[in-house]
């Protein structure tokens, strides 16, 4: 086999072996307290956590990931510019089961990325 066709196997190879990130939108809003959780019990796992609903969830295997969360836009009159233009990283700690919102954040997440008084905003989420 030359040595070109075999370099070309093996980057084929590594880049099959690279995780793919992808990125899901829909509504998220904030809730308290996280402990207990779905993924760590009574562990407290800080002010930078989330719950996720069945979309994100992935049967379990998103508990203790870190996601991405940018706020997209307003869902609704309230607050018309709720985004301020941030990102937050959030560890996931708990499920939603049929929840509305695709995450819902730990209210220090949440302020990071749009104003409490929205309530529920669109964003985008990058797992």
């Amino acid at each position: 086999m030359s040595v070109i066709i075999r370099y070309l196997l093996m980057v084929t190879i590594a880049l099959c072996l690279v995780s793919v990130e992808s990125t899901f939108y829909g509504t998220a809003t904030f809730y308290s307290p996280y402990v207990p959780s779905a993924c760590f019990g009574e562990t407290d796992e800080g002010s930078y956590v989330a719950g996720v609903g069945d979309e994100l969830w992935d049967n379990g295997a998103a508990c203790g990931r870190s996601y991405s969360v940018i706020c997209t836009g307003a869902t609704n009159g309230g607050v018309p510019h709720p985004c301020t233009g941030g990102a937050v990283t959030v560890k996931i700690v708990d499920y939603n089961p049929g929840a509305a919102t695709i995450i819902n954040l730990s209210p220090l997440a949440f302020l990071t990325i749009a104003n409490l008084d929205a309530g529920t905003v669109y964003v985008s989420v990058d797992t």
